[in-house]
Parts: structure tokens; C-alpha cells; sequence
């Protein structure tokens, strides 16, 4: 693990052993980062209002930023209000995207620079086109394509598609695992 892992209100994250973690990567408070994950450079994973939860095999890619929101009554680990953010397993979140207390379900999808908001969804095997912005609440269907601002059904997912965004997930998985041999050899 490397990168700054901070805690917050006496929450420390917990990165699971064979997750990837970039030196500039930034993770703060109640989060979780499963197995053969990783979080690229620049990154800001910050739950610190909100639990935030990252599956296996998914990956965060250079410049996101993942926030959650909080409940306006006080501490939502007494109240349980707020909105958390969940990504699932096998997940492939595009450069520069903004998720904020949304879900994003096994194997979804999210471009570059797109942004995903507050209780949207994003299904397992749907798609958030590069640049698009999903306002809050909305629910992209399992093998749709998104796109837009504000973002809107474009079509379904082709069959290549849908073999692209697996593939995404194993290539980020070797991604993750060679970055970790490279790191373990120069300690």
C-alpha cells in the first residue's frame, strides 16, 4: 500500500492486501478497496461524510475523484442518513470521472471525465459514455449506453462492447498486479 491513507473522525481505510494504491493517490476516512483493485495517480477517494466501497478487480483510473454525501442531521453512523458510494466488482471508471454518492454495479462502466451523481445507478454491464453527466437519480439499464449533458439513453451495448469492458477489467487487473512486483522488487 502506499499512496496518502489518512483517517477521519478516527476511520482509517481498509485496503485489501493486493490492491494497487498510487503514490498520489488520496484516501480518506470510511472506505473500502477490495482485492486486485487499484487506484491510480491523482486520485481522491474521500469518505469522509459517507462509507465509500470499491469491489475486486475494479479500476479507478488517473484524476477521479469518489466523494459520498452526508446526512444533514448529524453523524450518519447514528442516524443512517446520507447517501454512500458503491462501486462494484470488475468496474472500469474512466479518467478524470466524478462519482458522487451514486452506485455503480459489477462490471458498469464509467468514461473518461464523465460524471455520475447522487443515487444515480449505473447496472452491472451498462455504460456512461466519456464526457456524459448523469443527473441525480437516474438509472442506466444493464446494456445501455449513456451520454450527454445532461446524460440520456443512446442505444445498447454491441457485443464488442460489452467483450471491451471485461476485457478492461482483467487488463487493469494485470495492470495492478505488475505495478505491485515492480514496487515490491525496488523495496
Amino acid at each position: 500500500m502506499t499512496g496518502t491513507i489518512l483517517p477521519f473522525n478516527g476511520m482509517w481505510p481498509r485496503i485489501s492486501e493486493g490492491a494497487f494504491i498510487a503514490e498520489t493517490a488520496v484516501i480518506i476516512g470510511d472506505v473500502e478497496v477490495g482485492p486486485d483493485s487499484s487506484i491510480w495517480y491523482g486520485c481522491v477517494v474521500r469518505g469522509d461524510v459517507n462509507r465509500i466501497r470499491i469491489g475486486t478487480r475494479t479500476n479507478i483510473q488517473d484524476g477521479t475523484i469518489i466523494h459520498c454525501n452526508h446526512d444533514p442531521k448529524g453523524d450518519y453512523r447514528e442516524t443512517g442518513g446520507g447517501m454512500p458510494t458503491l462501486i462494484g466488482d470488475e468496474v472500469t471508471v474512466g479518467h478524470s470521472a466524478l462519482i458522487h454518492a451514486c452506485t455503480i454495479q459489477d462490471r458498469g462502466f464509467v468514461g473518461m471525465a464523465a460524471t455520475v451523481m447522487d443515487l444515480a445507478v449505473v447496472e452491472s454491464e451498462a455504460m456512461v459514455a466519456a464526457g456524459a453527466l448523469v443527473t441525480p437519480r437516474k438509472r442506466v439499464l444493464t446494456g445501455e449506453i449513456w451520454g450527454g449533458n445532461p446524460a440520456r439513453r443512446m442505444r445498447e451495448m454491441t457485443p464488442e462492447e460489452r467483450r471491451h469492458t471485461a476485457y478492461l477489467a482483467e487488463h487493469y487487473t494485470q495492470q495492478t498486479r505488475r505495478y505491485l512486483a515492480e514496487r515490491r522488487a525496488a523495496e
